[in-house]
C-alpha cells in the first residue's frame, strides 16, 4: 500500500492517508476526511507500508481501561478524496479572519487569567472544527476557555499546545548568520538538538547564548555538520593516548578536530619547563 503523508497546519502532527490511484508531488494540497469532519492540508512526505503493520492498532477502551485491559481494534487508512482545486484553496480562512479568532480567544485567556501563549489558529475546512496552537510552562486547565469558545464560535474547539521551537518555525525571524532561520524556511521535522553535538563539534565553550537559536534552545544547524564531526573525531588519538613526537615522549591534552591537529603535553626535563605543542596529525602527508 503506498501512504502518502498530510500534515495540516506546520505545527501539527503528520497523518497517515492511502494514496490510492492519485499522482501526488511534495507540498501538493489534498482534501481528506478525518473522523472530525473535512479537512485540506499538505503532501510532505510519500512512505511504503504493509497492510498488516496498518490495519490494527491497540488503543485504550475508556470502560475496560479500569479495569487494566485493552483492546484490539481495526484502523483503516483514510483513502484522499481528490486533489485541492483553486476554488478549494480560496475557502480557505483567510489572514484577517484568523487575527480576529485569536484576538478573541486572546480576551478570553485573560479573562481566565490562564498563563498561555497564543500562536497561531487552523480553521477545518468544512468549518466544523477551529484548532488553536499555544505554547505553556506547564499544563493548563483550559475547560474554561473551550466554554467559552464553543459558545462564541459555535463550532468544535481543540486547543493544541506546542513547543517553543515551533512557535521560532511559525513566525519566522533570521538567524545570526543572517538569514532566515531554517525551522522557517526548508525543515520539516524539527529532529533532538542534544549539548553533545555542541560537544562534538568543540562549541561549548561559546557559552549557551552564541550557540542558540531565536528560540532560546540549541540551533538546529549543530546537527547539519554532526555526522562530519564524528567521521574527523575517528582520527583523533584519545585523551591521554602516549604519543612519539621528534622523539619526544608526551601525552594527548587536546583536540582540534577540524585543523586536524592534536595539543600533546611535554614534561619538564632537564631544567627545562614543561609545554604543550599543538601538532598536525597530517604533517608526514605533507611533507
Amino acid at each position: 500500500m503506498k501512504i502518502v503523508q498530510v500534515q495540516f497546519a506546520s505545527w501539527d502532527k503528520v497523518y497517515n492517508f492511502d494514496l490510492a490511484n492519485f499522482t501526488l508531488a511534495m507540498g501538493d494540497n489534498v482534501i481528506v476526511k478525518t473522523d472530525l469532519g473535512m479537512e485540506i492540508g499538505k503532501v510532505v512526505g510519500f512512505a511504503e507500508a504493509e497492510e498488516a503493520e496498518l490495519a490494527e492498532e491497540k488503543i485504550s477502551d475508556k470502560e475496560s481501561e479500569e479495569e487494566g485491559k485493552t483492546q484490539e481494534t481495526k484502523k483503516t487508512i483514510k483513502p484522499i478524496i481528490r486533489k485541492a482545486t483553486s476554488l478549494d484553496l480560496e475557502k480557505r480562512a483567510s489572514s484577517e479572519d484568523k487575527e480576529e479568532a485569536l484576538e478573541y480567544c486572546r480576551k478570553m485567556v485573560e479573562k481566565n487569567q490562564l498563563e498561555m501563549k497564543l500562536v497561531d489558529v487552523n480553521f477545518s475546512f468544512d468549518g466544523s472544527k477551529v484548532t488553536f496552537a499555544f505554547i505553556a510552562d506547564g499544563r493548563v486547565d483550559f475547560r474554561e476557555l473551550v466554554k467559552d469558545l464553543t459558545r462564541h464560535f459555535n463550532k468544535t474547539i481543540r486547543l493544541h499546545q506546542i513547543g517553543i521551537r515551533d512557535e521560532a518555525k511559525i513566525k519566522g525571524d533570521y538567524g545570526p548568520c543572517g538569514r532566515q532561520l531554517c525551522c522557517k524556511r526548508f525543515l520539516g521535522d524539527l529532529a533532538s538538538i542534544t549539548s553533545e553535538m555542541a560537544e562534538v563539534q568543540q562549541v561549548v565553550h561559546r557559552g549557551s547564548e552564541r550557540i542558540s537559536g531565536m528560540c532560546g534552545r540549541l540551533m538546529c544547524c549543530l546537527a547539519f555538520e554532526e555526522k562530519g564531526y564524528e567521521e574527523l573525531a575517528k582520527n583523533m588519538p584519545p585523551l591521554g593516548t602516549k604519543v612519539n613526537v621528534d622523539g619526544k615522549r608526551g601525552t594527548v591534552v587536546g583536540h582540534h578536530i577540524l585543523k586536524q591537529s592534536v595539543n600533546v603535553q611535554f614534561p619538564a626535563e632537564k631544567g627545562e619547563e614543561g609545554s604543550i605543542v599543538e601538532v598536525d596529525l597530517n604533517r608526514n602527508k605533507k611533507k
